[in-house]
């Protein structure tokens, strides 16, 4: 669930964790974000990549964190290219 630039995913055990959206971006025909597990985005806040992994007709989008490493590779440096000024170290 995407609300006021924050997601909320619920893991395997139905547990919630809170992400913020720092930046989106579409490739191809899949929707990228990347977020990041503090509000405020401190230096030293982890980010992660998820694509979007819902049916077109789907209400909710469905987000998964991105694995492959040649994918996160990709969808990073198009991120990097879009958040010059951000350390993303």
């Amino acid at each position: 669930m995407e609300e006021n630039g924050k997601i909320v995913l619920k893991d395997e055990n139905g547990q919630e964790d809170v992400y913020y959206i720092v930046e989106e971006t579409k490739l191809g025909n899949t929707q990228y974000i990347m977020v990041t597990d503090t509000p405020d985005g401190e230096e030293d806040a982890d980010a992660y990549i998820l694509k979007d992994v819902s049916e077109p007709e789907a209400e909710e989008a469905v987000y998964e964190f991105v694995e492959d490493d040649r994918e996160l590779e990709a969808i990073a440096g198009v991120f990097a290219e879009l958040l010059e000024d951000v350390d993303l170290r």
